[in-house]
């Protein structure tokens, strides 16, 4: 069963039989595709997650950036603006995919932790990205002890360079190296790896130190200067995300 349909049948079930109202709403401005059925006339939609603790409006153009590349290279249904959702508001148990990023404190009260820990246990994506690019940073050490308070000290692995995601879409051999890694920004490292948390030998976090977030984050009239375009790796991720 793809991710999509699972969460469908997640929100049913949390839901009673009020679910289905509830999630036919119309959302608040930008939280979700709004109007009766309208999650239903697209097979993606990008998802912020906003979070208490830290700075989680960060690489505001980068959604848009994906979005294109999605539209460009696939066949899905699209939804062209990004949506913010807070991670305490149970609807976003329903989204296909979440992004959540920032520089500063992750922890989570509780509200957030349960809407996480359910989300992931039951066949979400989200997608984590450490805007300091610093493995011993504010964001890196706080958001590590989360999913360790959530999903057990060990959950969070290194990822395989032959993992599905990389040949989800495109091929690639590991996770692409990002500007940031090679000018000095942060822990001044070259991170060969990803990390991720498994739920039944699907991804439901995926960990990034490499600062995508602000290597997509640029205006889109600039693309065109790129050797290569260096969104293809987000393609990737949310093809996974979608199908696996």
């Amino acid at each position: 069963m793809q991710r999509r349909a699972f969460l469908s049948l997640l929100a049913a079930a949390l839901g009673g039989a009020s679910a289905p109202k509830l999630f036919a709403q119309s959302f608040a401005t930008e939280a979700a595709p709004t109007g009766a059925g309208a999650a239903a006339d697209y097979d993606f939609w990008f998802t912020r997650l906003m979070y208490d603790s830290g700075d989680w409006d960060v690489d505001q153009r980068m959604p848009a950036n994906i979005i294109t590349s999605l539209i460009d290279y696939t066949r899905l249904r699209v939804d062209p603006k990004e949506h913010v959702l807070a991670l305490a508001d149970p609807r976003m148990l329903q989204a296909p995919f979440c992004y959540l990023a920032g520089h500063k404190l992750v922890e989570f009260n509780p509200d957030e932790r349960r809407n996480f820990e359910t989300y992931v246990r039951n066949g979400g994506f989200v997608f984590v990205d450490d805007c300091n690019h610093d493995i011993d940073g504010l964001f890196a050490k706080s958001f590590e002890t989360e999913m360790a308070s959530i999903f057990g000290p060990r959950a969070l692995q290194k990822l395989s360079n032959r993992h599905p995601i990389y040949s989800s879409f495109f091929r690639f051999d590991g996770p692409p190296t990002t500007g940031f890694e090679l000018n000095g920004w942060g822990d001044d490292l070259v991170h060969d790896y990803l990390k991720g948390i498994e739920i039944d030998g699907r991804l439901g976090v995926l960990y990034s130190n490499k600062d995508y977030g602000c290597e997509w984050d640029y205006d889109w009239r600039n693309k065109r200067w790129l050797a290569e375009d260096n969104t293809k790796f987000a393609v990737n991720i949310v093809m996974y995300a979608l199908t696996a």
